[in-house]
């Protein structure tokens, strides 16, 4: 309210400065104001602005000049020779002697899984593992759709932390994400384990504990559900074996020397 109060009294002000001078000499304000904006056109000073252009100036959103691609290198480089890298700009090792020489796909590390868990937060580990339990040996996105559609309530947390671990995956240890499988996931308490006072009838007393847990995750490169598909189907034809193209020149059946009940 005191900005638009402030902004409608320069209106109202710049709105009386429009009016025609008058020759009469005279203390009003107003006349005093006229002759301070004719001194600053003679000196050449800034003057004050009209109320629409001064709402436009506060008003319009005021664009940030981007930095060139020079100069971001030049403050990259100025700030790693101080030491103060940020944390996100990755700097390339190479080893000693191999400046300028690609890396050989022999001597880069290659990864095969990804591990990752939530933090502790208030659940029990019982609790927990049934969400473990109903993950484990799922691909990746059918996993996050399980908990996507799941009641529990550590459901969200755990979708969350699915989510994450596949990005991880993904971007950092160039894992393919269409074969991604949840391998491995298991539950384990938390370090602290709160305990407070049960007040029980009759002068007696006991302990709650409130339990605290986490989940972890192993996400490998497994195979996807076409190629189970696949080699289910060629397993079971396998099973089926012709009698006349395999058994020709052999009895249906053998008996043996003794009766066969």
């Amino acid at each position: 309210m005191q900005s638009v109060g402030a902004s409608l009294r320069c209106a109202s002000r710049n709105a009386c400065i429009s009016v025609p001078a008058h020759n009469v000499a005279s203390s009003s304000r107003v006349f005093q104001f006229q002759a301070v904006q004719r001194r600053n056109v003679s000196l050449r000073m800034p003057n004050f602005k009209g109320p629409v252009a001064w709402l436009r100036e506060s008003l319009a959103p005021n664009v940030r000049e981007q930095n060139t691609k020079e100069e971001i290198e030049a403050a990259r480089k100025q700030a790693a020779e101080k030491g103060q890298l940020s944390v996100f700009d990755s700097v390339p090792t190479v080893a000693e002697g191999e400046t300028g020489v690609e890396v050989p796909a022999w001597k880069k590390k290659t990864y095969t899984e990804h591990k990752y868990s939530t933090s502790n937060f208030k659940i029990s580990h019982r609790k927990l593992n049934m969400i473990g339990r109903q993950i484990a040996g799922k691909p990746i996105d059918s996993a996050i759709l399980q908990m996507m559609f799941s009641e529990k309530r550590a459901s969200k947390r755990i979708k969350s932390m699915l989510v994450v671990a596949k990005s991880h995956a993904v971007k950092l240890k160039s894992l393919d994400e269409q074969k991604l499988i949840v391998a491995e996931s298991w539950v384990t308490k938390g370090p602290h384990q709160f305990k407070r006072y049960d007040i029980k009838g009759r002068g007696r007393a006991g302990i709650k504990r409130h339990p605290h847990s986490r989940l972890h995750v192993v996400l490998k490169e497994g195979k996807t559900r076409a190629e189970l598909r696949e080699e289910e189907r060629a397993r079971k034809l396998k099973r089926i074996v012709s009698a006349g193209l395999v058994r020709e020149d052999v009895p249906l059946r053998n008996p043996g020397p003794a009766w066969a009940w």
